[in-house]
């Protein structure tokens, strides 16, 4: 059996579940997400705990069970916590903005460029070049994170464009001048 399927999902107070023709619905502070729960699988639920079960056991069963309990329990953490990420922007004249929904980005680019973001997800830019982004579904925050990053990916050589807090880009050494004579 699976180590992480087998865990319990604690609901906290603030919390409401249900359970609805094979969608879990879970509300909180900080919003509401729905998932659907594979057909293989079955959600428990009592007042103060969720379980997911297998209804069968088989290799496709075994395959969905640890993640469809890692997705429910981080949509139990999304709605009383939220996730958060953060992005830096590196390069001369890179700055962002918010205007409501759209992240006004100049990247180096001729014209800056407006990127819509999904509704559940709010953008705040702290000192024109760090992003950071909140949403009580990590899916679409990861993604959305991921689609600003490759608006200017980061480069090797001077390290200049869009990363994630804390990544570590590998730096590349470049070119030497040709200085040696051909004999």
């Amino acid at each position: 059996m699976s180590r992480i399927g087998k865990k319990i999902i604690n609901i906290p107070d603030k919390v409401k579940v249900e359970m609805k023709e094979g969608v879990i619905t879970i509300q909180g502070p900080k919003g509401t997400l729905s998932r659907r729960i594979s057909d293989r699988l079955e959600a428990v639920l009592s007042p103060k705990e969720i379980q997911i079960k297998r209804k069968q056991e088989g290799r496709e069963f075994r395959s969905v069970h640890g993640l469809t309990r890692t997705l429910v329990d981080n949509m139990v953490k999304g709605v009383t916590d939220g996730f958060e990420k953060r992005l830096e922007m590196v390069g001369l004249g890179y700055k962002a903005q918010v205007q409501g929904q759209v992240l006004s980005l100049n990247l180096g680019y001729t014209n800056p460029i407006q990127f819509d973001l999904p509704k559940v997800v709010q953008a705040k830019v702290e000192a024109n070049t760090k992003i950071v982004l909140t949403s009580p579904d990590k899916e679409i925050l990861g993604v959305t994170a991921s689609e600003i990053r490759k608006l200017r990916l980061p480069e090797p050589y001077k390290g200049t464009g869009i990363k994630y807090e804390g990544e570590v880009i590998v730096r590349k050494v470049g070119k030497t001048a040709a200085g040696t004579s051909a004999s």
